[in-house]
């Protein structure tokens, strides 16, 4: 019998006030800490100078901010929304960013346990999430995120609000059609929903609520697409045309921060292009991770479809860089939840995010990455040789449980047929065998699971 460390958090619960402290606490140590490490959060700069260029009236893809002359990447609907950061002073600007950001991991601990563990009390969610969150906050995405103060939070958590709402929500989708808007890249959960909730529909024959959701993200996304056209048409035009294509304005394939497996790939070949190999890889990859991540979706298992999903985007993506990574908060508590045996799997993945080996490798604008060695190659793909090592992982699992359900169910039915049959007794009903199939498999299950 498996108990969860939710489970266990609930039998031997510390009062509320004492996990907040201790929340409020490594909050303020970390912010300590970077203050100390001389943070200069390069891309909230990067987007308080979008945010005046349209203020301005200027050409947003022909801007460049900062001592790095760092590009605009994202759709002309981002810079709108960074308007308010011109309204404020840049020292302000920094500590409502930091603030903010702190206050999204709690958003996002608190969504994450939502999705994993619905079921919890309002009482004890928000003392695990406070106690959680008191502990991810030191992992290097999450820390990385605040350093340069990017939006990776608040696209995770418009993300899980969506999916985490009630049956029937006319809000659901709300969240990742504006995120899609901001970023791209969650538009692989638009993928999800549309492909499980149109499954589900032809099973069915109803409306369900992974549909509802995907079309209501498709039709805000088009709809804010759409009016930013109106608003920014130049602006607009420029990025589906031209800066879409362009992913070198984003930064270098080889870069050891660059942990998709585009990254992989360009470090392994000593090139910045890998090309059709990354193509290859990535749809092939890709193509099997949305598998799992539908069926899971469509056996009722919301948490592993999401996850999958979420990483998926991450290792596909031609730039996923470290910070990216903050969907490694809610794996760790949905492999915290569900660890029985496996707790050394779940230490080793807590490890690998929060140890930093992405950078204990040589890293410097004179591109070193080119030249790794085996050793430097295996450091700097950390986040991706470990999603990988998870799906493989999975995916033994799930071909474990069938292969064991199977071997159970048939013993069940054996041993419910007759080693012999009496020639004076009745014969039996010739579909007897087989309409006791399925009690017997589900007995099989029911034992696999309690082992």
């Amino acid at each position: 019998m498996s108990v969860s460390v939710l489970s266990k958090t609930r039998a031997r619960p510390w009062p509320l006030a004492t996990a907040a402290a201790v929340c409020l606490l490594s909050f303020a140590a970390f912010w300590v800490a970077q203050r100390l490490a001389h943070v200069n959060m390069l891309d909230v700069m990067v987007y308080r100078a979008e945010g005046e260029t349209v203020r301005a009236g200027g050409d947003l893809y022909a801007m460049r901010a900062t001592s790095a002359n760092l590009a605009m990447t994202y759709p002309p609907f981002a810079a709108l929304l960074f308007v308010p950061l011109t309204l404020v002073s840049v020292p302000l600007m920094r500590t409502l960013a930091t603030a903010g950001n702190l206050l999204l991991v709690v958003a996002l601990v608190q969504l994450s346990l939502q999705l994993v563990r619905p079921a919890l009390s309002r009482t004890d969610l928000w003392r695990t999430t406070l106690w959680v969150a008191a502990a991810v906050v030191w992992c290097e995405p999450v820390w990385t995120t605040l350093r340069y103060g990017q939006i990776n939070l608040l696209i995770a958590v418009a993300v899980l609000w969506d999916l985490t709402r009630r049956e029937g929500s006319r809000w659901a989708g709300l969240g990742i059609g504006l995120a899609t808007a901001v970023k791209l890249t969650p538009g692989l959960f638009v993928v999800l929903l549309l492909a499980a909730g149109l499954l589900l529909w032809r099973r069915d024959r109803a409306w369900n609520q992974w549909l509802r959701t995907g079309v209501t993200a498709t039709g805000v996304f088009l709809a804010t697409t759409l009016a930013v056209a109106l608003a920014l048409p130049a602006d607009s035009k420029r990025f589906w045309t031209e800066t879409l294509f362009a992913t070198g304005r984003v930064g270098f394939a080889e870069e050891t921060a660059n942990q998709s497996i585009s990254g992989v790939l360009a470090r392994l070949m000593h090139t910045d292009s890998p090309g059709v190999w990354w193509l290859l890889t990535a749809a092939v990859l890709g193509g099997v991770a949305m598998v799992l991540a539908v069926r899971a979706a469509l056996c009722g298992d919301k948490a592993v479809a999401v996850i999958v999903c979420a990483f998926t985007a991450l290792m596909i993506s031609p730039i996923s860089w470290s910070h990216h990574w903050v969907w490694c908060v809610p794996l760790l508590i949905l492999l915290a939840d569900r660890a029985t045996r496996a707790w050394p799997v779940t230490g080793a993945v807590a490890l690998a995010f929060a140890s930093f080996a992405l950078w204990w490798v040589p890293h410097d604008p004179g591109r070193p990455e080119l030249d790794q060695n085996a050793g430097q190659m295996l450091l700097s793909a950390v986040y991706p040789l470990t999603a990988t090592a998870l799906l493989v992982g999975y995916v033994l699992t799930l071909r474990r449980q069938n292969l064991g359900g199977q071997t159970l169910g048939g013993r069940a039915q054996e041993s419910q047929a007759p080693e012999s049959q009496d020639l004076e007794s009745p014969a039996p009903e010739p579909h007897a065998p087989e309409s006791r199939a399925p009690e017997a498999q589900a007995l099989g299950r029911q034992a696999l699971a309690k082992e």
